[in-house]
C-alpha cells in the first residue's frame, strides 16, 4: 500500500502542510517538529513524487553541476565540493528528505551543443539551481544563446551560479543570478612568469589551452603581460604552441618548441596536466629538469606535489570555491557585492623551476 503525505502527517501528529513545508525545506519549522516528521518519513519509507512536487512548486529539488571533462581533476574537484553542500541543513542525518537536492553532474565534453542541451534539460525539469564550471567558449553567438537559456532558468526560480567562469550577462534574470566566481588566471600567470624571469630565464616557451577558451586567453595574457614587462613580449607568439587541456598535448607541444628553439631553459604549461606530458617530452629528449630547463604548471592539482621533481604551479582555491559555489546555489551565503568575487591565485614555488645553467 502507497504511503501518503497525510499518513506521515497522522504518524508526526502535525498537519499535512507542515510535513510539506519539512519535505520541501521552504519553510521555517520547529526544531523538534522537524525532528518528529523526519522519523515518520523514515519509519513509513515515504518516498516524495518528485515531478509532481516540482509542479506544485516554483522548483524541483534538482541542481545541475555542468562540468566540461569528469574525468579531470580540475572539474572534478569543483564538482564534488558543490555537491558536498547540495544538501539539507546542518544535522538533517544521512538518508533523510528534509530540504536535501539532488545534484546531477552533467559532462559536456567541452561542446557547446551538449552545455545548451543539458540547460534545456535543466529548464524543463525546473532546476533549483545550475552551477557552471570551468572557462567559457569565446564565441559570441554561442554566450547569447547561454545567456537567453540562463535568463529562462533563472526566470523559473532557479539559482545560476558561475564558478571559474567570467561573469556573464543574464538579461531579465539579473535578480535570480546568485554570483560569478572569477578565477583570477591573469593574475596568476603573470607571477609564475615573473618568477621564471626573476630566476634569469629569457628563453620561456608557453604551452596554452585551447584558443576557444576564456581561461586560454587570460593566462595567455597573463603571460604576456610578465614577458611585455622584461621587454621580451616579441617573442611570446613564436613561443606559444596551443592545443588540449591534456597530457598528450603537453608532450608534443613541447616537441615543437624544442624544435622552434632548440635551447629553451624553460616552459610554462597551460595547467598541471599539460605540464606533465612536457616534462615527458623534455626527458625524452635528455633534458634534466630543472638543470637543464624548467616546468612549471597551473591549478595546483592533487598530484602536483607528488611529481618528480615537485611541480612548481599556480594554486587555484578549486575546492573552496566549488563548495562556496554550492552554497550560493543552495542560498546559504550571501552573495557577494555586484555579484561577482575574484578568486585568488597563489604561486607554489617548488622543485621543477630553478636558474638557467649558464
Amino acid at each position: 500500500m502507497t504511503v501518503t503525505l497525510a499518513d506521515v502527517a497522522a504518524r508526526a501528529q502535525v498537519s499535512p502542510a507542515t510535513v510539506s513545508r519539512v519535505l520541501n525545506g521552504n519553510y521555517p519549522v520547529a526544531a523538534a517538529t522537524r525532528e518528529r516528521v523526519l522519523r515518520a518519513v523514515d519509519d513509513l519509507d515515504y518516498v516524495l513524487n518528485g515531478p509532481a512536487s516540482a509542479l506544485a512548486a516554483a522548483t524541483s529539488d534538482l541542481v545541475g553541476i555542468l562540468v566540461n571533462d569528469i574525468a579531470d581533476p580540475f572539474f572534478g574537484i569543483m564538482a564534488g565540493a558543490a555537491q558536498s553542500q547540495i544538501g539539507g541543513p546542518e544535522g538533517a542525518g544521512a538518508g533523510r528528505a528534509g530540504g536535501e537536492k539532488l545534484a546531477i553532474v552533467c559532462n559536456t565534453g567541452g561542446s557547446p551543443e551538449r552545455e545548451l542541451t543539458y540547460l534545456t534539460l535543466l529548464q524543463r525539469q525546473r532546476a533549483a539551481a545550475v552551477i557552471l564550471t570551468g572557462g567559457a567558449l569565446e564565441d559570441p553567438d554561442h554566450s547569447t544563446a547561454v545567456a537567453a537559456k540562463l535568463a529562462k532558468l533563472a526566470d523559473g526560480g532557479a539559482r545560476v551560479v558561475l564558478c571559474g567562469r567570467p561573469p556573464l550577462a543574464v538579461p531579465g534574470g539579473g535578480g535570480s543570478v546568485a554570483a560569478a566566481l572569477a578565477f583570477d588566471n591573469r593574475g596568476g600567470a603573470r607571477r609564475l612568469t615573473e618568477h621564471l624571469l626573476a630566476l634569469g630565464h629569457r628563453r620561456i616557451g608557453y604551452v596554452a589551452g585551447p584558443v576557444e577558451r576564456t581561461t586560454t586567453r587570460h593566462r595567455l595574457e597573463g603571460h604576456r603581460d610578465a614577458m611585455d614587462a622584461a621587454g621580451l613580449g616579441g617573442t611570446v607568439d613564436r613561443l606559444t604552441v596551443h592545443g588540449p587541456y591534456d597530457r598528450q598535448s603537453g608532450y608534443d607541444a613541447t616537441l615543437e618548441l624544442l624544435r622552434r628553439d632548440p635551447e629553451l631553459t624553460a616552459v610554462v604549461a597551460a595547467n598541471d596536466t599539460v605540464a606533465l606530458g612536457a616534462c615527458a617530452a623534455l626527458r625524452e629528449r635528455g633534458r634534466s629538469i630543472p638543470d637543464d630547463v624548467s616546468v612549471a604548471g597551473f591549478d595546483d592539482l592533487p598530484f602536483s606535489a607528488d611529481a618528480m621533481p615537485a611541480l612548481t604551479t599556480v594554486r587555484l582555491p578549486l575546492y573552496e570555491a566549488g563548495a562556496r559555489a554550492g552554497r550560493l546555489a543552495m542560498g546559504r551565503e550571501a552573495v557577494p557585492p555586484g555579484g561577482i568575487a575574484s578568486v585568488p591565485a597563489e604561486l607554489m614555488v617548488r622543485g621543477s623551476t630553478g636558474a638557467p645553467q649558464v
